[in-house]
């Protein structure tokens, strides 16, 4: 294990935050394979054309939801469509986010510590282009949004939602990709539409 401000020795950081308020600690972030624990970096030759499009035919067909993720911190809130949604624990339930580098929302997660996932429904297609592109970080993209009042920090609950669930950010890791993955402990949740959710699968699955 290393010491908070240390150098990993393949670069792989793991920022635990903890259930409580804890210092931030860096660890070495390894990989299982074949049973043995590896450098996170191993050497392997570079993929050709045919190899990257039939990888790319393959995570396409993964099938994901379409969450909103929202978060809030001081006086700001932001929202931004999210699809890489899953559960990684059963006790205590937990679930895991995968989150481009360099999104707005990044920041607030990370200073509140707390983040929601509001389900989409087949219904809420302008939910999803409206969270999908840039939002303007002067604007605050749920005013006029009927919204659920929240029972951690002041997130924002999306009334329409098929389910929606209130997470207390434990853990922030940087996998050396050109995405984040967070993980919340869900501190609370909620069912509130029975309509069909929205599935997305992808043609290409280099590309959202």
């Amino acid at each position: 294990m290393q010491t908070a401000g240390s150098a990993s020795a393949n670069g792989g950081i793991i920022r635990s935050v903890g259930l409580q308020a804890q210092p931030t600690r860096r660890i070495v972030y390894t990989l299982l394979i074949t049973g043995q624990y590896v450098m996170a970096n191993p050497t392997y030759p570079p993929m050709d054309d045919a190899q990257r499009s039939a990888v790319a035919s393959a995570l396409g067909a993964i099938p994901s939801g379409q969450y909103i993720l929202t978060a809030a911190f001081e006086d700001r809130r932001l929202g931004a469509l999210v699809g890489w949604v899953q559960q990684c624990c059963f006790e205590p339930p937990m679930v895991s986010i995968s989150i481009q580098k360099g999104t707005p929302i990044m920041p607030l997660i990370s200073e509140s510590r707390a983040f929601a996932l509001c389900q989409l429904g087949t219904a809420d297609a302008r939910l999803a282009r409206k969270f999908g592109g840039q939002t303007d970080l002067g604007d605050d993209p749920f005013l006029g949004q009927p919204l659920i009042k929240p029972v951690i920090s002041k997130l924002p609950i999306i009334a329409t939602s098929k389910s929606y669930m209130e997470c207390e950010l434990v853990c922030h890791m940087d996998v050396e990709g050109d995405h984040d993955i967070f993980v919340g402990s869900i501190r609370n949740a909620g069912y509130e539409n029975p309509f069909e959710p929205m599935i997305h699968l992808r043609e290409d699955g280099m590309q959202y």
